[in-house]
Order: C-alpha cells, then sequence, then structure tokens
C-alpha cells in the first residue's frame, strides 16, 4: 500500500504515525517543505521517498510531487496528514488523484461551522444559534436577535485563531475593524463545561475506539486572556455524548477517519454541538489517548489504514489530563518541585511547539491515576501561582 503524508514531520509527534504506517507494511512517501536532513533519525528511516516542495500551499507543486510518486511506486493508495491545515488541500489532491478518503464534495461541511449546525440538525441535535453575516448590517441584525455576548469566527478557521468575544458595542465596532476579510459566523455565547468526543472511526463508519474529555476553560478565552488551561481525559464517555458523537458519525458519514466533536454542557445538563474536526485533537492527546488506556493509537491508527483492523484494547484505567504552563506566569512550584512532589502521576513533561504555546502553554505535563480527584488536584497545585 502507498500511503502519502503530508508534512509528516508537524506536529512533531505526527512523525509517529508515519513510522507505524511503515511497520504496518506500507510504501510511506512524505511531503513537506523541511529539509530533508532535518527530519529526525526515526521519521527519515519510515519513508520510502520524500519529496521536498518550496511552498506546501503551492498546489502545482504537490500535484508534481504526486505525478511523480504514481510515476516511481503506482498507484496511490492513501492521503492524508491528519493536520486541521491541510484538510481542504488533502481533499482536492484525493479528488484529482482518485484516491479513496474525504473528497471535495464532502470537506464543506466538515470544515464550515454553518454547514456543521446543518448536518448537527440532521443528527437530531440542537446546536447553538449562529449566522454567517457578510455586512455589517446583518451582524447587527443577528446581535439584536441574540443579544451580547456574541461570538465571532472564521467560519471556516483553526482553532480559536482569529476569534472573538463580542460584549458590547464597543467590541462589536472593533470586531467589524479588525476581522479578517473573509467570512465569518456570528454565534451566542454559550455558557458551560467544553467536553469533547474523541476517536476512530473504520471502513464501515464503526466507531472502533472513543474517549472524552473536558477543558477547564474554553480554548477561545485561553488565547483571548492569554490564561493557563488544562484538560481531562475521563474513564467513561457520558452515555448522552457517546449517542451524540455516534449520531454525529453516522449523519457526517465518517469512514477511516480520527475524529474529534466539540460539545458545550450547559449548567441545565443540556449537551450542544459546537463543532467536529475530522483529525485527531492537538498537542499531546494522542499520547495522553494510549497514557489512559494502555494502548498505541498510532499503531492502531496504521492497522486499520493498511489492514482494515483495530487490534488495539483500550482499558479505560485511567484519568488522564494535560496542565499547560506558560513562561509569563511565575508559579508556586518549580519544575524540578513538581517532578518530586507529582512524579508518581506525570507520565510526559515537555516544552511545546511554539505556535500552540498561547493556546495549550509553553510547557506541558500529562499526568494520570485512576483517581480523577488526585489528578485534578495535581493539576490545581501545578498550575498555582505566586501571589502579587
Amino acid at each position: 500500500m502507498n500511503v502519502v503524508f503530508l508534512s509528516p514531520h508537524f506536529p512533531p509527534n505526527w512523525y509517529l504515525f508515519a513510522t507505524a504506517l511503515h511497520d504496518q507494511g506500507a510504501t510511506v512517501l512524505g511531503i513537506a517543505e523541511a529539509p530533508y536532513e532535518e527530519l529526525r533519525p526515526e521519521l527519515r528511516d519510515a519513508l520510502a521517498e520524500y519529496y521536498r516542495v518550496g511552498d506546501m500551499n503551492d498546489y502545482d507543486q504537490l500535484v508534481r510531487a504526486l505525478g511523480w510518486f504514481v510515476h516511481k511506486h503506482g498507484k496511490l493508495d492513501r492521503l492524508d496528514s491528519l493536520n486541521e491545515w491541510w484538510l481542504e488541500t488533502e481533499a482536492r489532491l484525493r479528488t484529482d488523484f482518485n484516491i479513496p478518503g474525504i473528497t471535495t464534495g464532502e470537506i464543506a461541511r466538515m470544515k464550515r461551522k454553518s454547514l456543521m449546525k446543518r448536518f448537527f440538525v440532521r443528527a437530531g441535535l440542537t446546536p447553538g444559534r449562529g449566522r454567517v453575516c457578510r455586512s455589517p448590517q446583518t451582524a447587527r441584525a443577528f446581535v439584536e436577535e441574540v443579544g451580547y455576548p456574541v461570538v465571532a469566527k472564521p467560519d471556516a478557521g483553526v482553532g480559536a485563531a482569529a476569534t472573538f468575544r463580542l460584549d458590547n458595542a464597543t467590541d462589536f465596532e472593533r470586531y467589524l475593524a479588525e476581522k479578517p476579510a473573509i467570512d465569518y459566523i456570528l454565534e451566542e455565547y454559550l455558557s458551560g463545561t467544553l467536553l469533547t468526543y474523541d476517536g476512530l472511526v473504520n471502513r464501515r463508519s464503526e466507531v472502533v475506539f472513543a474517549s472524552s474529555f473536558y477543558y477547564s476553560q474554553g480554548v477561545m478565552e485561553a488565547v483571548n486572556a492569554d490564561t493557563d488551561i488544562w484538560y481531562c481525559i475521563t474513564r467513561e464517555v457520558a452515555p448522552d455524548v457517546e449517542a451524540a458523537g455516534r449520531a454525529i458519525v453516522r449523519t457526517f458519514r465518517l469512514r477511516e477517519r480520527p475524529f474529534h466533536f466539540e460539545f458545550f454542557r450547559l449548567r441545565d445538563g443540556t449537551l450542544v454541538p459546537l463543532e467536529i474536526n475530522v483529525r485527531p485533537p492537538g498537542g499531546l492527546t494522542v499520547d495522553m489517548f494510549n497514557a489512559a488506556n494502555d494502548i498505541d493509537f498510532y499503531r492502531g491508527w496504521a492497522s486499520m489504514v493498511v489492514h482494515g483492523r483495530w487490534e488495539e484494547s483500550p482499558t479505560h484505567a485511567f484519568a488522564t489530563a494535560y496542565v499547560g504552563r506558560k513562561h509569563r506566569f511565575t508559579y508556586k512550584l518549580g519544575h524540578q518541585q513538581v517532578l518530586r512532589a507529582f512524579g508518581d502521576l506525570i507520565v510526559i513533561d515537555s516544552p511545546m511547539e511554539g505556535i500552540f504555546a498561547r493556546a495549550i502553554g509553553d510547557f506541558g505535563y500529562v499526568l494520570r491515576d485512576p483517581d480523577e480527584a488526585r489528578v485534578t488536584a495535581a493539576v490545581r497545585a501545578i498550575q498555582a501561582k505566586v501571589d502579587r
């Protein structure tokens, strides 16, 4: 099986998907801008061939790269990056080269938040009110309809980038002046707990692995206020989250994909779908799947792609949390003190990639324990700051 992997070196832990494909017997063909000699040795060893392009955003260069791979290796069986940034590019390449997977005819409903809302309704769910507003007049009309606060975000954006919370008329005018010249969707502000349904679906659209985590606060709030964030994988998935997640899988007709769905749990217990992502959650979350369940998600995904089988056996034995810290804060516990105090819980401690730092911190710890209360108590101690 010939598998093309776009940008296999980024995020940094994504090389493990490429090495897992190689270990499962795939011929892994990489494309990226990075010089070959700068790739980590494990990734170089996993790649049968690497085609360096000058600009990953230049579609013609990618077409030439795939043409070269076809010439050298024959039919291309899969193409992926598992990266939100390249989803539309992947779909276009799959369509043009007749590669199985999400195509240009399917990708819009998986990228545009306005279309997601329509499919949520088809799935029997009730999303929050939202509207793409292409003029100040329609934006004002929406605000008058739902009232402040309002959230404004790119209709096809990535994460919390270029997202605004509008609490009053001053914020609204600032949004109009500063927003990029792209389609924005305005949504009513929802107050509650942000949580997820994550996992993997096989070629028959069956969920073969499922997990769920909740955030200490919204990612948008953490980015806009430049504050700390943590999130925790629970040992069990709430039944209504499981039911909603499976309904979304069916309605969006997902096949052979990792997924990351986000919801709000309102104060009255209502579950509101927020958005879907047809790739794994970012940061160290895939490694947290492994820590929480004593599995190898990278290997499991690769086995499913190459052989059509998920052969991992999740234990759901541990609550597992990510806790981020930022250089701009002074914490009560230094790094070495954290390691001494919570070393029996910590499975990963690592600097985080700079472009993710505003959202999830400059440095992250992954903690696990069967007792969720013990994990969250440690999280709060690690993020406790010196009073000023």
